[in-house]
């Protein structure tokens, strides 16, 4: 196993995070993540950087929510601003000991600490856009998660490896393959205006002069695959229905069917976890779109409930309510993002300025 986990601590450090001598480099995780953790370390004393760790504690995240004020949930961690001010490069290795820990949790207490971090999440994706810094999330394998996935944790390892590309020779070398071809991708989208998705029980719109479409291949997340844009925010028209399960915050709504007109969700429906998608939907900027995306990653063959996963699964598409990634010029302002994801595999079509560029899973241009 420690041969996998120093191709994946080289893939993190040299490809996604792109680190260099004296970068100063945060380490989130949790403590089950260790032998990995070591790896990346080691790997970025080699790089010249300056490594330090975040390393949480079983239960801490409960404790929080059931015994802090709404004061104390509303606190920002003068060392996480600081971290996220000054620093060059921040890693999180998700490794959980719970997924279902927080399930019951007051959905309000959950909505107040994303709302008090908003204004860090403005910070650091302005210092990236400035090229100050460099941030990544990936997944370490725990039985947690293995257990959510329906796998035993040997499958579930061998599932996070296959789709990081860690089953190659040459990880950094494939990844690099993959940003290739989907910046031909990008580059022929780019410019174009009009996009439709068509498919079973979706005919949905939208504009998407003057913005952007990113190739995404392994240097925000690990892994990849995927490329995408932010709709022109009053474009969007039409239906879809997202045939997955749409996860958030811990919880479940299924079968989410969405009417939109001039940018905006006007009629929705949930055939379960309806309660959850009408108390999203009240939240400011929550029924207009921030991204629109089509994931490209051939390698994840299976619905996980983590979108880290999900929103790449070669053949389906996700459209996310909520705020936009200003990378791609969107300006829809939310403290929720939501991806909601609709498999394109059999019979989804992609129109780009009419002329069809996608069908039954694949680019065909």
């Amino acid at each position: 196993m420690n041969d996998i986990y120093q191709k994946y601590a080289r893939l993190l450090v040299n490809h996604c995070l792109e680190l260099k001598k004296d970068d100063k480099f945060l380490i989130a995780s949790s403590y089950l993540a260790e032998d990995l953790l070591k790896e990346i370390y080691r790997e970025a004393l080699r790089v010249g950087a300056h490594p330090e760790f975040r390393v949480s504690l079983n239960g801490v995240e409960k404790i929080l929510y059931e015994c802090a004020s709404e004061e104390q949930l509303k606190y920002v961690s003068p060392t996480l601003t600081c971290t996220v001010e000054n620093f060059d490069a921040l890693l999180t290795v998700v490794a959980p000991f719970n997924l279902k820990e927080l399930q019951n949790v007051d959905r309000s207490k959950k909505q107040t600490v994303s709302i008090a971090k908003m204004g860090l999440t403005k910070t650091l994706i302005e210092r990236w856009r400035k090229g100050e810094l460099n941030w990544t999330l990936c997944v370490f394998p725990t039985d947690a998660a293995a257990q959510e996935c329906g796998m035993s944790r040997s499958e579930y390892e061998d599932f996070v490896y296959s789709a990081c590309l860690l089953d190659e020779d040459d990880p950094v070398g494939k990844w690099r393959e993959v940003e290739q071809r989907q910046q031909r991708i990008v580059d022929y989208l780019n410019g174009k205006s009009m996009i439709r998705f068509a498919g079973n029980d979706i005919d949905i719109s939208f504009s998407a002069e003057g913005r952007k479409w990113i190739n995404c291949a392994g240097k925000r997340n690990m892994p990849d695959g995927e490329v995408f844009t932010s709709p022109v925010e009053d474009s969007v028209n039409g239906r879809v229905r997202f045939s997955y399960p749409g996860i958030y915050m811990g919880e479940e709504v299924e079968d989410i069917t969405l009417e939109v007109k001039d940018g905006e969700v006007v009629k929705w429906d949930a055939r379960k976890g309806k309660e959850l998608l009408d108390s999203i939907l009240e939240v400011p900027g929550a029924k207009r779109f921030g991204e629109a995306a089509v994931g490209t990653n051939k390698a994840i063959t299976r619905f996980t409930k983590s979108m880290l996963f999900d929103e790449k699964i070669g053949g389906t598409i996700h459209m996310a309510i909520g705020s936009a990634p200003p990378i791609t010029g969107g300006k829809n302002e939310s403290s929720v993002h939501w991806d909601m994801l609709a498999d394109m595999s059999e019979g989804g079509q992609i129109y780009a300025d009419g002329e069809l560029v996608y069908e039954n899973g694949e680019f065909v241009i």
